[in-house]
């Protein structure tokens, strides 16, 4: 996959019989980390906005270039899981007609008063389905912050859902063996 100007394999993993998924991770990964918060922090540099949030734990080093190349000095986690550092978080529950696989997202409850009537740009590294997209959202509405963009470093697919304020920087396929 090349991706801002930089070439990496991306290990596959079986889904179901016929279909694969490449496995995208910034984790450890220095010299993409840098490329991908360059690029990023330039799209958003006249973008108006508070705070950036990102979902799960594999993004925050790409969350945290972005804040640092943009002069932000906080951000916020999501998780999908509570956590013992929390206090009073805040936590949404996958629908009951969502995948199962799906997991709640839970923002900590001072975060969330920290984000509360402000202007955030969400950050994930993999857009698939949206059901992530779409449930970060509706959590960001559960406790009164704006999503003024949303960003996935990549695209898995199309049968996603539209979000008209999504920016991805490059598209990976889904690999389906018919035979």
């Amino acid at each position: 996959m090349r991706i801002c100007g930089l070439s990496r394999q991306l290990p596959l993993s079986y889904i179901s019989k016929k279909t694969q998924l490449a496995n995208f991770s910034v984790l450890g990964d220095v010299e993409l980390v840098d490329c991908l918060a360059d690029n990023l922090a330039a799209k958003l540099k006249r973008l108006e906005f508070d705070y950036l949030v990102a979902l799960e734990v594999k993004i925050v080093p790409l969350v945290h270039g972005i804040a640092k190349r943009l002069g932000h000095q906080k951000f916020v986690v999501c998780r999908k899981s509570v956590k013992p550092y929390m206090a009073a978080p805040i936590v949404l529950k996958p629908l009951a007609h969502f995948p199962k696989h799906v997991k709640p997202l839970v923002i900590d409850g001072k975060d969330a008063q920290l984000i509360k009537g402000k202007k955030v740009v969400v950050i994930d590294t993999v857009v698939s389905t949206g059901v992530t997209m779409r449930m970060m959202k509706k959590l960001l509405e559960k406790v009164g912050a704006t999503p003024v963009k949303l960003i996935a470093v990549l695209r898995q697919g199309e049968q996603f859902d539209h979000f008209e304020n999504l920016l991805w920087l490059a598209e990976i396929p889904i690999f389906k063996n018919d035979s």
